[in-house]
């Protein structure tokens, strides 16, 4: 059975949203940030397996200057297949005509997004609410 694409919000299951960012691993959020950042995004996919909630991912963008990808997640059973390529491709896709398309990385997956076209941004500064946290696994660096 080929997977199933969608960009809907009025029929996801957010408990299995929440379930598949829990298994990806991507941390645990809650239905309520899911829902709250999900609806907050202009782009989003969300990939069915026969019916099971495999992949997702969402942009944040204002439509001419910037895109953000984020929140790119799949399940454990279905990595390792491309799937997260496709998802990110997609937004990619959607995200074109802006002047520029941003993305996060969880530390040790920037190989993985340089072969789809992404460079390390040179300039990129943030103020995480958890900085400790955020220093120590690799997504701030000090000073």
């Amino acid at each position: 059975m080929p997977l199933h694409w969608s960009d809907r919000l009025d029929d996801l299951d957010w408990p299995e949203l929440e379930t598949l960012y829990r298994l990806a691993p991507l941390g645990d959020k809650s239905v309520e940030f899911l829902r709250t950042v999900f609806g907050a995004s202009r782009y989003r996919c969300f990939v069915r397996d026969e019916g099971r909630l495999v992949a997702a991912g969402r942009a944040l963008a204002d439509g001419a200057d910037c895109s953000y990808i984020c929140d790119v997640a799949v399940l454990p059973s279905h990595q390792g297949t491309g799937l997260g390529r496709a998802v990110v491709a997609r937004l990619v896709e959607l995200s074109r005509g802006h002047r520029k398309i941003l993305l996060y990385s969880v530390p040790g997956k920037e190989g993985f997004y340089r072969k789809l076209g992404f460079l390390p941004l040179l300039t990129a500064m943030a103020i995480f609410e958890d900085r400790e946290g955020a220093i120590r696994r690799g997504h701030l660096g000090q000073g």
